[in-house]
């Protein structure tokens, strides 16, 4: 997503300055958003062009080759149609990128945005909770040295899942085998040491 500076405040001026496959995208996304939930406040914002109730509950993105619209709390809605198609990674924001309007399903668009502001006039509800990162499984070589240096593993085993990932990757995604026989002697040295991977040379 886009998060330059915007071009300017004003939402006939930004759609004015948008390229130009984008903008009659824009345009007819601009007048649907206005027929179909005309309370919405419109704004620029972070060069977009955002709708909001009780917070933003969605956007309009300009692109060269597509234009973007962005559901603030996307992760939460029912999309039976597949509308969303950019973002889905994101913990709660979903992104429907456009580069035709001649087969979106408007029905299923409309009801979209009909949800997303009921539930923005719902602020008591709770988001979902974040995903939970799956846990990057340790390479054997590490496990391995780690057995054999309990000083270095019982300070590998006390730090956050965080920072064991990142110690955990740097000696995973290594080719050489020189290179991966440096980056062990260095991992072990550190947790001798009681450092976490960014303070590895300190």
């Amino acid at each position: 997503m886009d998060v330059r500076r915007s071009r300017t405040k004003k939402p006939d001026k930004w759609l004015a300055t948008c390229p130009d496959f984008s903008r009659p995208l824009c345009e007819e996304l601009r007048e649907l958003v206005f027929r179909w939930e005309p309370d919405l406040t419109e704004s620029v914002n972070t060069n977009m062009l955002c709708y909001s109730g009780v917070k933003r509950v969605c956007s309009i993105g300009a692109f060269l080759k597509k234009a973007c619209l962005t559901f603030f709390r996307g992760s939460e809605l029912p999309d039976p149609a597949g509308l969303f198609n950019a973002g889905l990674e994101n913990h709660s924001i979903r992104n429907i990128e456009i580069t035709s309007l001649d087969d979106l399903d408007r029905d299923a668009l409309k009801a979209l945005l009909r949800a997303a502001v009921k539930l923005d006039a719902s602020p008591d509800t709770p988001p979902p909770p974040p995903n939970k990162r799956e846990p990057f499984p340790m390479p054997d070589h590490l496990g391995a040295a780690l057995k054999m240096n309990p000083k270095a593993a019982a300070f590998f085993e006390s730090l956050k899942p965080t920072y064991q990932r990142e110690y955990i990757v740097w000696n995973t995604f290594v080719k050489l085998q020189e290179t991966k026989d440096k980056r062990l002697a260095e991992t072990i040295e550190a947790l001798n040491k009681g450092r976490k991977w960014a303070q590895r040379k300190g």
